[in-house]
């Protein structure tokens, strides 16, 4: 089974993950929205990264775990305007692949992983005890969101093990 886990958002990733081994992990694809050096997510590339991973794979082995997360004490309108239309694009793509998706709030998988108040960084060092052949690609403190990637993929993959 092929599970796609996103950590939505501008500066988020994705990460697909195979039998409980990572593929890949790609840091969001963006595009410049205006003139003020702002960005957008490029859904195009978002499809085509998609795609290209997918291969030969029947839509019913592949599943897509979306990180649901809502707006936050502090964040201005427009920044949780630009998350929210984020978020819509990513549910739009896979809606249009008909591909299934799971979304999961970031306390239930973070609770799963003993992460709850811990610092952002907590999530890159977890993931590169889980996954230690991965820690070259998460080397960087701005690497946490790939971690998050990470770990919303094998949060599903180990409850979904558990499950069957």
């Amino acid at each position: 089974m092929l599970i796609i886990g996103i950590d939505p958002g501008i500066s988020g990733s994705i990460c697909f993950l195979k039998d409980g081994k990572i593929l890949d992990v790609i840091d969001m694809p963006t595009m410049a929205d205006g003139k003020k050096n702002k960005k957008q997510i490029n859904g195009s590339q978002i499809y085509n990264e998609i795609i290209k991973k997918i291969g030969n794979e029947e839509n019913q082995n592949v599943r897509v775990i979306i990180e649901h997360v809502s707006a936050m004490p502090g964040q201005g309108v427009t920044s949780m305007f630009n998350f929210g239309q984020s978020f819509g694009i990513l549910k739009g793509i896979c809606s249009a692949m008909r591909l299934p998706m799971y979304f999961v709030r970031p306390a239930k998988w973070k609770k799963y992983f003993n992460l709850i108040n811990s610092e952002k960084d907590a999530s890159r060092t977890k993931a590169i005890e889980i996954f230690p052949y991965f820690s070259s690609q998460l080397s960087k403190k701005k690497d946490s969101n790939k971690a998050d990637a990470i770990l919303i993929s094998n949060f599903y993959y180990e409850t979904y093990k558990i499950a069957e």
